[in-house]
């Protein structure tokens, strides 16, 4: 895969699973016990996995990593009991989805500026002064993203150092669980290429720009960041994880669309899946399962639980 076509399907997929290092949220901690996960005692043997299930119904919740190493072992026993006693595999976006031949030309309609207008103009001296110092970092002239929309240029300062030192798409979650299912197993996806892409593509250009910013600072620290956000996700610890992630972001409204609205439309989806009888596995990136307002707390809100499996 060339490194754009890497670029593309990363930005397509949200840009892995736990959002991007330069955007999760801070704030000042508050006395409330998280209502994650109705948490039983259950031994760490790999990657975090839920149950819910009602009497005819049984959904299993897995936090993914939407690029990887080839080198991680996550695959356990559990994991794979659960897929292979589904009958429906759920990702965040339909099968296939990133290789859309369409993509490219989607990418390209929302990410460039209008005609006339240059990414460093809408920067301050000192943003744009960190800004090329990030880009120089990752050997890109300064000119790199002058067309492009300050969500595209971080997305893309987030994925180069990440890629050019290992993660792939190809050895990610979803792609590893396309090769563990049969051709006749059922597919879904919560949402659409067109979806994802508006999530960052439509947010206020201030949110965008301190993300591009934020993610400029953090260029060094980034591959260091995700792969200590992955060892804690192989080991199945998701306080840790959403420890981290609640150190990383800090802009609300990047939090919001990110993560807390699309956790509450998934849970609406799960909500609605267990009046239909069968057994599902649905797949979505890890930050959205750990942390305030996860999935599970959203459940929680609609009354239902959510069991550790492992």
């Amino acid at each position: 895969m060339t490194l754009l076509k890497k670029l593309q399907a990363g930005v397509a997929i949200a840009a892995f699973s736990f959002t991007l290092p330069g955007c999760a949220y801070k704030e000042t901690p508050t006395a409330q016990a998280p209502a994650q996960v109705a948490a039983e005692r259950v031994e760490m043997e790999g990657p975090a996995l839920w149950r819910v299930a009602d009497e005819d119904t049984t959904i299993y919740l897995f936090g993914t990593v939407h690029a990887l190493p080839d080198n991680v072992q996550w695959y356990t026993p559990a994991i794979e009991r659960a897929l292979t006693s589904s009958d429906l595999l759920v990702t965040e976006l339909p099968a296939g989805a990133d290789k859309d031949p369409a993509l490219a030309q989607l990418m390209t309609s929302k990410a460039m500026l209008p005609e006339g207008e240059n990414l460093r103009e809408m920067m301050s001296p000192e943003q744009v002064a960190v800004y090329q110092e990030a880009l120089a970092k990752l050997q890109l002239p300064a000119e790199a993203f002058d067309r492009f929309e300050p969500w595209f240029a971080a997305m893309t300062l987030s994925l180069l150092p990440l890629l050019q030192q290992g993660y792939t798409p190809e050895s990610g979650v979803e792609a590893v669980l396309e090769t563990k299912v049969g051709a006749d197993m059922e597919r879904a996806g919560l949402e659409t290429l067109e979806y994802q892409i508006a999530v960052f593509d439509e947010m206020p250009v201030e949110s965008q720009l301190r993300y591009l910013v934020e993610t400029a600072e953090q260029v060094d620290d980034i591959k260091d960041m995700l792969d200590e956000m992955v060892a804690a996700w192989a080991v199945g610890d998701a306080d840790r994880l959403a420890a981290m992630m609640n150190e990383n972001l800090d802009d609300p409204i990047v939090a919001e669309r990110l993560l807390y609205t699309r956790n509450a439309n998934w849970a609406e989806w799960i909500d609605e899946r267990l009046d239909t009888p069968g057994t599902v596995f649905v797949a979505v990136g890890a930050g959205h399962l750990a942390g305030r307002n996860s999935v599970q707390d959203q459940l929680t809100e609609r009354d239902i639980r959510s069991s550790r499996v492992q």
